[in-house]
């Protein structure tokens, strides 16, 4: 069926009658979705209904890996985790890197799709085509950590990989996400999505081998790619050193990272503290995923004070802002400290962070009584209380059960003014860079189909001054909408579907990411593959999950940013004054719709454009 790339088998596990069956995938979904994200939104929008409850049976978890993962592709062990996202009631999806993603493929399998629910706590254990489903009624209220070395344990081998929740997927958290090893499906709240269906661990082993179509067109290609890598002026020299935390530097020195739930963004900057060089006091070692030559990740140690001795893979880049800036924490180690909590109790770094500065404005505020916050001292820069705060988050206790659904839901229950200090769009929490002094980035914020959501169409040209395509001023407005439109489709095409590391295309593939990557898919797939028909699969994916959101009643209206961000400009640094009001908003809307060739009114995909992408089934069920 496929002469490489793909093992051209799909994995479906019945939780509910304890049921697994293998399906191929055909030939015709491989060609037009590729993989991870394509393969995720497309078996998302064929099979889960629209209105369906995302703790539900009827969601689905799609494990979706790239026809690039298990290769020698560099930086290629990646996969996509689709669902209905229980936050935000649109798509769900979360990458992940690791070992886990190439292990799943060495099974023999592109994707794997959980359906239903377990009557009691189950974990998967996937040996190549064996299948079983196991009791986990004694890894149940286990930390993901301990729940891992449990199962690699009880089944006799260290190099089994596993993904899996903990505590608060258990609780169905919304910030609850998933971990393998210690990487994690982050944001959208799918470990709630996994804990609902009472699924606590899926465990793969695997010993195929994925089988490379033209060996010669792959070495070229390759080559090529290892050669831009090797060229790259930020690659090996910088990032491979400090992996994402680089940015706390640049985007503090452009007025962007955001603090204390964005009141404070230009004002509070603790680069001292928490940028390049106090990050290399604490590195400790990398720990690189599967066939990555770059290893990015860094460990990091605390050395001082009552978190001394914690060890964290991360801090990442946004994991400084959400835990430090965010809440106004400038402690290296108290950072450190709460990342590693964080992933041990399977809460989302992002939206867990920006949750507890969202609660620390409103205590400041008085719109949170001490009293309400069970006795905590909820001020801007209280590490404990922080700390406190994530516990009580992800066992759902006092404060913290009403905080563990995310800011949007927290302020519907407190009610009063609270909403005005929710930092989301569509129900996913705000990533770092603060947008009003980079609009192209808002932009995508707004109209991202999963959320506030940096990695959709990450605007590297705002962030890192990078002229591709061309010279963008990233406090403009015009041509954003096109800017947005490019920065999602590429970043798709490239990354999310084959699958590929993000990062690469930032840093070193930004002008030659299509070509690079219609090189590599054809000599490992043997499809006939050109850039064109890259840029093709970034359209599809994006058009085809917008209609999913469509489908679920989202439009023009939801395609918006907090009104802080619309309102209140900034008061210091190096974006002092800058803010996106409302109408400059709708100008680069139009832009961007115009651009998709969507209705601009309504913000919903035209059948002509849908027809010409192959999606009509998607017109007929929106009825446009």
């Amino acid at each position: 069926m496929y002469a490489g790339g793909f093992t051209g088998k799909i994995l479906r596990v019945d939780l509910t009658k304890k049921e697994a069956t293998t399906e191929p995938l055909p030939p015709e979904v491989a060609r037009d979705f590729v993989g991870g994200a394509g393969l995720g939104i497309k078996y998302l929008f064929d099979e889960v209904p629209a209105g369906a409850d995302p703790l539900g049976p009827e969601n689905k978890l799609i494990l979706a890996s790239g026809p690039f993962t298990g290769t020698t592709v560099p930086c290629a062990s990646r996969m996509a985790v689709t669902g209905k996202s229980p936050l935000t009631g649109a798509v769900g999806m979360a990458l992940t890197g690791g070992f886990f993603p190439a292990e799943l493929k060495f099974a023999g399998y592109d994707a794997l799709i959980i359906e239903g629910r377990a009557e009691t706590p189950t974990y998967l254990w996937i040996k190549d085509d064996v299948v079983q489903f196991r009791d986990a009624s004694g890894l149940w209220g286990t930390t993901s950590g301990d729940c891992q070395q449990m199962l690699k344990d009880d089944l006799k081998d260290q190099n089994i990989r596993i993904a899996c929740i903990g505590p608060a997927g258990e609780r169905q958290a919304k910030v609850a996400c998933i971990i393998n090893e210690r990487r994690a499906a982050g944001r959208k709240g799918l470990g709630a999505v996994m804990g609902a269906k009472n699924l606590k661990a899926v465990a793969v082993r695997g010993s195929n081998e994925v089988v490379i179509a033209d060996g010669e067109k792959y070495q070229a290609a390759r080559d090529d790619m290892r050669r831009q890598m090797r060229e790259s002026p930020v690659l090996y020299s910088e990032f491979a050193k400090l992996g994402t935390p680089m940015v706390v530097d640049l985007t503090s020195a452009l007025g962007i990272l955001a603090a204390k739930n964005w009141s404070a963004t230009g004002q509070f900057v603790p680069v001292e503290t928490l940028g390049a060089e106090a990050q290399k006091q604490v590195n400790v070692g990398r720990n690189p995923c599967q066939g990555c030559p770059v290893a990015c990740s860094q460990l990091k140690l605390a050395r001082n004070g009552r978190y001394a001795g914690t060890l964290a893979e991360g801090p990442e880049f946004e994991s400084f802002y959400s835990l430090g800036t965010q809440t106004g924490v400038d402690d290296m180690d108290a950072v450190i400290a709460a990342d590693r909590l964080c992933d041990e109790l399977g809460m989302d770094t992002m939206s867990a962070g920006v949750v507890v500065g969202f609660a620390m404005e409103l205590y400041e505020r008085g719109l949170l009584s001490k009293e309400a916050a069970g006795g905590l001292d909820l001020t801007f820069g209280n590490d404990e209380a922080m700390m406190a705060l994530l516990h009580q988050m992800a066992f759902r206790e006092g404060l913290g059960d009403i905080l563990a659904d995310g800011v949007k839901a927290a302020a519907e229950k407190l009610g009063g003014e609270a909403a005005q200090y929710a930092m989301h769009v569509k129900g996913l929490e705000l990533p770092a860079y603060d947008v009003r002094g980079a609009k192209a980035h808002g932009l995508n914020y707004a109209t991202s189909y999963t959320g506030a959501d940096h990695n959709r169409g990450y605007a590297f040209q705002e962030i890192f001054g990078i002229p591709v395509p061309k010279e963008y001023d990233r406090l403009a407005y015009e041509g954003k909408g096109e800017l947005c439109k490019w920065n999602q489709d590429i970043r798709t095409a490239t990354c999310d579907c084959p699958t590929m590391c993000a990062f690469l295309l930032d840093t070193t593939l930004p002008a030659t990411a299509a070509q690079n990557t219609a090189a590599l898919l054809e000599a490992v797939t043997g499809l006939a593959c050109t850039p064109e028909d890259v840029w093709a699969l970034g359209e599809r994916v994006n058009n085809l999950a917008r209609a999913f959101n469509a489908r679920e009643g989202f439009g023009r209206a939801d395609d918006t940013l907090p009104r802080r961000l619309m309102e209140e400009p900034l008061a210091e640094g190096g974006s002092k004054g800058q803010c996106i009001p409302q109408a400059n908003l709708d100008a680069m809307l139009d832009e961007y719709y115009a651009a998709r060739g969507w209705d601009v009114s309504t913000g919903t995909p035209s059948r002509a454009r849908l027809e010409s992408l192959g999606l009509g089934y998607a017109a007929d069920q929106l009825g446009v």
